[in-house]
């Protein structure tokens, strides 16, 4: 927020109180006498609707007057009048880094310890488990789901396929760098719609061979081979999926693989190294390679 801003929003803030406490004394100041009370209230229309005045009773405003110093107490101690930092110097900011600060110092020995152990040991440890669960589920479920089932353009942890290789190395370089895999739009290279739907029929038989004889096969071996294989297996070493399963990233319909031909894509996986530095992200790869086994 700019100062101009902060500046308008704390004049605001101060003449709204001391409207409402001249409200308060203007209410109290009109208060009638018992007499004049008593007069207003034999005045009777329709014989039997009275006209009442009940001020409000002192300990009520009072309330109201308590809650405005409060207030004012509140905005003077923290930074509500924006322009005005507050004399505790609180801030969101420092609060969260203080906060960190003692969970690094509370938790910091813990993941040490496991940081030092082996993947394949970690995964086989019950409290190291525990805690790579929960990292897992603050950090990875939201895209690769609460089961690690993955979704439509996210992998499955749980199955046999790694598109940048299962080894426990392998899923902790994933973890700590991030993965970025691109699938370049290939529709113009490959020609008109009967061309593309040759090279799709072609790449969904994967599954049962190569066909050789397929109109689309020399096209493949020119556009395809680099990354996914002369059989289709996939390139770990590259991110390139193995299309010769039954295991498809984004779908295996004929609508999203002509998408994927025609647009491309592009998937990326990333870097956690920075925020969950490098003993969680052990204890989390440890977590996931067990899902796995």
């Amino acid at each position: 927020m700019s100062d101009a801003w902060g500046w308008f929003v704390a004049a605001v803030t101060i003449l709204s109180m001391l409207a409402c406490f001249w409200l308060i004394v203007f209410t109290n100041r009109q208060r009638k006498s018992a007499q004049e009370i008593k007069e207003s209230e034999a005045h009777v229309w329709d014989e039997d609707v009275r006209e009442l005045n009940n001020p409000l009773p002192m300990w009520w405003l009072w309330l109201f007057v308590l809650t405005l110093i409060w207030g004012a107490g509140y905005l003077l101690w923290y930074p509500g009048l924006v322009a005005f930092g507050g004399i505790s110097g609180w801030s969101q900011e420092k609060q969260y880094e203080e906060q960190v600060a003692a969970a690094e110092a509370r938790y910091a020995p813990i993941f040490a310890r496991y940081g030092s152990m082996d993947i394949e040991a970690l995964a086989d440890d019950a409290e190291a488990t525990s805690i790579g669960q929960s990292l897992y589920a603050n950090y990875c479920a939201q895209c690769h789901g609460s089961n690690a089932q993955g979704a439509r353009g996210f992998p499955n942890l749980v199955d046999e396929e790694w598109q940048w290789g299962s080894t426990p190395a392998q899923i902790e370089h994933t973890i700590l760098k991030g993965r970025q895999a691109v699938m370049p739009a290939l529709g113009a290279a490959i020609g008109g719609e009967e061309e593309l739907a040759q090279m799709i029929d072609y790449v969904q038989g994967l599954s049962d061979g190569q066909d050789t004889s397929s109109p689309a096969h020399s096209k493949y071996m020119t556009l395809c081979v680099a990354c996914h294989g002369p059989q289709g297996t996939g390139n770990p070493a590259l991110g390139a999926p193995n299309l010769a399963n039954d295991i498809w990233l984004y779908g295996s319909s004929d609508a999203v693989i002509h998408e994927t031909l025609v647009n491309g894509r592009n998937g990326v996986m990333p870097a956690h190294e920075e925020f969950l530095g490098a003993d969680r992200s052990r204890i989390l790869a440890a977590y996931i390679y067990g899902l796995s086994q």
